[in-house]
């Protein structure tokens, strides 16, 4: 009989040790892989699909079906600026597709657990974003314009004409794609999943998780930023801030709405309306034409305002609207605790 006991008290032993190294995976309350290994996936999985895409437009000869299918009024330089926003496009969709798939079937979460329930208050948030980025944006051309750092060099005659409508249009499609995605995929799945596995660490409150997830996504975000062409290493520290400056709205409301609307429209109004440099990229089109100058710390130079001290006060500043909206929207500025607290699907 002491025998028979002994055996049962080392099987249980044995469960107890097996349960806790697939603890270090598994979540057994909340029956899902812990939140390091659903990161691990998502990111394999959005790379595989990258390179799958990558594949795709070279077998089925994407460029030259592009080229023989625009009217032949179309100059070749819009085809190829249609071309890499059409290249961007589908990324975007990709990374979309992998944000679903880890969505539902790694974190065992509804999609609008991201902060993309759509109702008539976040299309509310969404156009206060949109004005915000618009008006950011704009009071930066405006400060350059007064203290003589750029030159307005022309005005498109007419944006309607063939290959500077495609342009443009491909423009406004391309930003708002970049809005969307880099959106769900930097502050929906990677912060909203860092908060939640930093939380019940040691130390850490799901309010301190929830800042800590801000910080490191940020870094993240400017770090993928860094091989930008014309990047520097200011550029890098104030686009990780810019990472912080999108993710407000997100921490503060739990929706998507306004940094999503203040992405599509900074960029948007930054390259296509006042054609400054995006993140280091010149598009070629824009509304107005402009030459920079003024010192590149201030400005951002060859990377855009986003680059330069003007840029991170305008950043500031946007925060700080974020939360004064906030405030009056739903009477509190606090973090949001969905943000670190999912709400899980269980079938």
């Amino acid at each position: 009989m002491a025998e028979a006991d002994t055996d049962a008290g080392g099987q249980g032993r044995g469960n107890r040790a097996l349960w806790a190294v697939l603890g270090l995976f598994w979540n057994r309350k909340e029956r899902r892989l812990r939140a390091l290994w659903r990161l691990a996936l998502a990111v394999v999985f959005f790379g595989v699909l990258s390179i799958a895409i990558g594949v795709a437009f070279r077998l089925l000869a994407i460029r030259s079906v592009l080229l023989t299918a625009l009217p032949p009024a179309v100059p070749e330089s819009s085809a190829l600026v249609v071309l890499r926003v059409l290249s961007l496009f589908v990324t975007a969709i990709g990374a979309t597709l992998a944000v679903w798939v880890g969505t539902r079937f790694l974190d065992r979460r509804p999609l609008a657990d991201l902060g993309v329930g759509v109702d008539r208050g976040w299309w509310l948030d969404f156009a206060f974003g949109l004005a915000l980025g618009a008006a950011l944006m704009t009071a930066i051309f405006l400060i350059e314009l007064a203290a003589g750092w750029i030159t307005v060099t022309s005005l498109v005659a007419n944006p309607l004409g063939a290959g500077v409508g495609i342009e443009l249009l491909a423009a406004v499609v391309l930003f708002l794609a970049v809005g969307i995605y880099e959106e769900l995929a930097f502050r929906g799945y990677l912060l909203t999943n860092a908060a939640e596995g930093l939380t019940g660490v040691p130390l850490l409150t799901p309010r301190r998780a929830i800042v800590l997830a801000t910080v490191l996504t940020a870094g993240l975000f400017g770090a993928a930023h860094a091989n930008n062409p014309n990047a520097t290493l200011l550029s890098t520290v104030t686009v990780a801030f810019a990472g912080v400056f999108l993710a407000a709205g997100y921490v503060l409301s739990g929706d998507l709405s306004i940094p999503i609307g203040l992405h599509v429209t900074w960029n948007l109004v930054q390259g296509t309306v006042f054609g400054f440099p995006v993140s280091g990229t010149a598009l070629g089109t824009s509304v107005i034409r402009v030459r920079q100058g003024g010192p590149p710390t201030l400005t951002g130079g060859a990377f855009g305002p986003e680059a330069g001290l003007l840029g991170l006060s305008a950043m500031v500043l946007g925060t700080i609207a974020i939360a004064a909206w906030v405030r009056v929207r739903y009477g509190t500025t606090g973090l949001h605790p969905g943000v670190a607290v999912p709400e899980l699907r269980w079938r």
